[in-house]
């Protein structure tokens, strides 16, 4: 077939590359090179909310090297990826060696039809962005074990799950914190030009409500049809699910009645508008201490769920046996710490030299000169915001970049902000699947390597490739089928002014 012939060269020639470990550490010299190459050519861009001059920083200088030494400790351990890892695998870790989250799998997967398995992992991926980056530590090595306690390859779970949480990012069934913040940015840039207009954070809801349908649809069909025809099942008869024992049905009825009580205390901090949970000078939700650390959350009911299951099922014998899961867990994770350890430097090199920066801003004033309808202007600006994504991970840091030029342009050329800022998630969401720049790739190939240890950075990205170009393309047909249809984007949000 021709299509696995393609994906097998990409394959091929991204498992050339080195290591993981050793790519990242390469970029960092490459960036360091690019950045004196790039302030010696004075390549420089201007900002477009404040029109200051954002020029090329010299990395390989007398301040870019006391720079390097004084913050490389801070880089790796105030990068995200790395604090979100290691604490819900602590919690994760005691649910799993207790026996916990294999028992709720063979308990899901005995009531779920094989044929929905795919749909439901890429829907659960899509909605887990409600919990910020949860997804990614939860999510996708859960749905390898789901795969791989049914007989099917989990390699085809994992690119399911991280299809569902990364490449779906931004629909969702409900508004979320990535709601809020990029209408808040929107907002700041149509007062360039129009004062009074502000930007909902419902602004995008109907059609992220439906595009959450349209994503799980698409991403099923890409795993069934294409994924799983490159990686086939394995044997069933070898991973046939034995029926659950009544101790371990005992564990999970007291892990259920402790769910229970858990949920109960957080709607007791949620729910009152001065509850403990919330932001207490705003008494939002949406920035709250909740969201912020729902990981936290996560990984302590984990761990406490575990230790119960351990417990009232006979498993867990002794006090400190916990202890002994969250470490065993924490030991698989140091190939892990010493990839992030240099992907935290590229990250911050990368920023330092201001090159995302004037890429972004430069691209933006290119699209400018462009004169299109209104469909192929705003199928541009996804093909435009996919590209970027390929060198800058965070969704809110582009779109505070680019909002200032395209919000404006575009009202003016009437197209409402809240139609230019989900061509804007579009884009950005469907290309994060196939870069190794995004924070968590690293993650993902962390996670593919404990069921096949040559799977490189090849692999990952061939594997996701048929993922991405399936959603850009049926998610831009999406968009220009509602232009055509006039249905509003959100609540009093329509695609034209």
């Amino acid at each position: 077939m021709k299509l696995q012939a393609i994906l097998d060269g990409i394959e091929r020639a991204g498992n050339k590359l080195p290591n993981p470990t050793i790519l990242f550490i390469v970029l960092c010299i490459a960036i360091l090179a690019l950045s004196g190459i790039s302030a010696a050519f004075s390549l420089q861009a201007v900002h477009p909310n404040n029109g200051n001059i954002i020029e090329a920083i010299n990395l390989i200088s007398v301040e870019g090297l006391h720079r390097i030494l004084a913050e490389s400790v801070k880089n790796f351990t105030s990068f995200a990826p790395v604090g979100t890892v290691l604490v819900a695998i602590m919690g994760i870790g005691v649910a799993e060696h207790s026996g916990l989250l294999g028992t709720l799998l063979r308990a899901t997967v005995l009531k779920t039809p094989k044929q929905l398995l795919s749909f439901t992992v890429v829907l659960a991926g899509v909605l887990s962005s409600l919990a910020a980056d949860t997804g990614y530590v939860v999510m996708i090595p859960l749905a390898g074990l789901v795969f791989a306690s049914v007989g099917r390859n989990p390699l085809a779970g994992i690119a399911a799950a991280f299809a569902g949480v990364s490449g779906g990012y931004s629909a969702n069934l409900l508004i979320g914190p990535v709601d809020a913040i990029l209408a808040g940015i929107s907002t700041e840039a149509v007062t360039l030009v129009q004062n009074d207009y502000v930007v909902s954070a419902a602004g995008n809801y109907y059609f992220m409500v439906v595009s959450t349908i349209v994503v799980a649809l698409v991403g099923t069909w890409v795993t069934e049809k294409i994924i799983c025809v490159r990686l086939p099942d394995g044997d069933v008869s070898k991973s046939k699910l034995e029926p659950i024992s009544q101790t371990d049905r005992n564990g999970l009825k007291a892990v259920a009645f402790f769910s229970f009580l858990f949920a109960c205390l957080l709607l007791v901090g949620l729910v009152p508008e001065s509850g403990i949970l919330r932001d207490q000078e705003t008494h939002s939700i949406l920035r709250s201490p909740f969201i912020s650390g729902i990981v936290t959350i996560i990984a302590f009911y984990a761990a406490i769920a575990g230790i119960i299951f351990g417990r009232v099922s006979g498993r867990y014998k002794r006090s400190s046996e916990f202890v002994e899961g969250m470490e065993q867990h924490m030991a698989t994770m140091a190939g892990y710490l010493v990839l992030m350890f240099f992907a935290a430097q590229f990250v911050s090199y990368f920023s330092w030299s201001n090159l995302g920066s004037i890429i972004a801003i430069n691209g933006a004033a290119m699209l400018q000169t462009m004169q299109l309808n209104s469909s192929i202007l705003l199928v541009v600006f996804i093909i435009m915001a996919a590209f970027i994504n390929l060198f800058i991970g965070s969704a809110s840091a582009k779109w505070a970049l680019i909002a200032p030029v395209f919000v404006p342009m575009f009202l003016l050329s009437g197209i409402t902000p809240e139609a230019t800022q989900i061509a804007y998630r579009i884009g950005d969401s469907s290309t994060n699947i196939i870069t190794p720049l995004m924070p968590y790739f690293g993650v993902v190939v962390a996670f593919a390597q404990k069921y096949d240890k040559n799977i490189g950075i090849g692999t990952i990205i061939a594997m996701m490739l048929p993922f991405s170009i399936a959603f850009l393309f049926s998610w831009s047909i999406l968009l220009i089928i509602w232009i055509f249809l006039g249905w509003p984007l959100g609540p009093g949000a329509g695609v034209l002014i």
